[in-house]
């Protein structure tokens, strides 16, 4: 197994705020989690990041800033590259891949069913963009 990455996500915030979405669809159905997923051959995590924002909410990103990688999946067969950013445009048009979404503040965090260790990935990412969360 690699250590580089073979998925991606985005942390996208506006306002203090992060967009959140819940899968529709396994793995993770049912979960608040970010955009993002498995990456093409030949793209980059950053290419990743940006096609699949773009595919699963219709926002188009600039400039992603690395968060963490984290192994994800019962083997770690996941290697996830989490991006952050504020620059972003376009208006929020979901997939059917997404059963809804949300901009989240932390006092949201508690009541919803997330990924594991969300909120620490979370902290992460408002670090990343000198931001309080």
């Amino acid at each position: 197994m690699t250590d580089q990455p073979n998925a991606a996500s985005v942390a996208i915030v506006r306002d203090g705020k992060v967009l959140l979405i819940k899968r529709a669809f396994a793995p993770y159905q049912n979960l608040w989690t970010f955009p993002g997923g498995r990456m093409d051959e030949g793209e980059t995590p950053e290419q990743c990041a940006i096609r699949e924002v773009e595919e699963e909410v219709g926002l188009a990103i600039r400039n992603p800033r690395l968060a963490l990688v984290q192994s994800l999946g019962r083997d770690g067969s996941y290697r996830l590259a989490v991006f952050a950013t504020t620059d972003f445009s376009g208006i929020i048009r979901p997939s059917d891949e997404i059963a809804d979404h949300k901009w989240a503040d932390p006092g949201m965090l508690p009541a919803l069913r997330t990924t594991s260790r969300l909120d620490d990935v979370i902290r992460e990412c408002f670090r990343v963009l000198e931001q309080s969360w």
